[in-house]
């Protein structure tokens, strides 16, 4: 049996819907934000119709066997800074265990961008009834957006070293 679960999530962005646009198309800015738990990752993005993204880590959890993850996905529709429509897979150690469609409206608001995040998710695989999973899926974006809100903050300015023998910035 599949399991189904449609989700919007909205938030204000304190940017204009070009940045939010960028944080998604800018692979440098992107890593900011989307990266999979674990280590040993390895990224390829290809920000176009047609285009997509795939990412492998390997994650261990607390007292849990290693786990090799990969998220594969492909852009269907990029309507300038305003919509992205785009599909992905999340596989766990070789195996399909859901497959969403993703879009990503943004809409310009005062003082920034209203994000509308629409996730349809078919979990081929499951554990026990599925009520976890797909309650991990939506907690998981939240933290996903959460990263990108940090990600499209002012960075502060470097701050020079201390010297260690006086204890002054340079």
């Amino acid at each position: 049996m599949v399991r189904h679960d449609t989700f919007t999530i909205s938030r204000h962005l304190d940017v204009p819907p070009g940045e939010v646009f960028t944080a998604f198309a800018d692979t440098t800015i992107r890593r900011r934000w989307f990266r999979l738990p674990g280590h040993a990752a390895s990224y390829e993005h290809d920000f176009r119709v047609g285009g997509g993204e795939t990412a492998r880590s390997t994650y261990t959890g607390l007292d849990t066997a290693p786990e090799r993850l990969e998220y594969r996905s492909r852009y269907i529709d990029i309507l300038g800074v305003r919509r992205i429509v785009y599909n992905y897979e999340a596989i766990i150690d070789d195996q399909l265990r859901w497959t969403s469609l993703v879009t990503v409206q943004l809409d310009a608001e005062t003082h920034g961008t209203r994000l509308h995040w629409t996730e349809q998710a078919a979990f081929v695989r499951y554990t026990g009834d599925g009520g976890t999973d797909l309650a991990h899926l939506r907690g998981a974006t939240v933290l996903r957006l959460n990263g990108l809100d940090a990600a499209l903050q002012p960075r502060p300015p470097r701050r020079p070293p201390v010297d260690v023998r006086t204890g002054l910035r340079d």
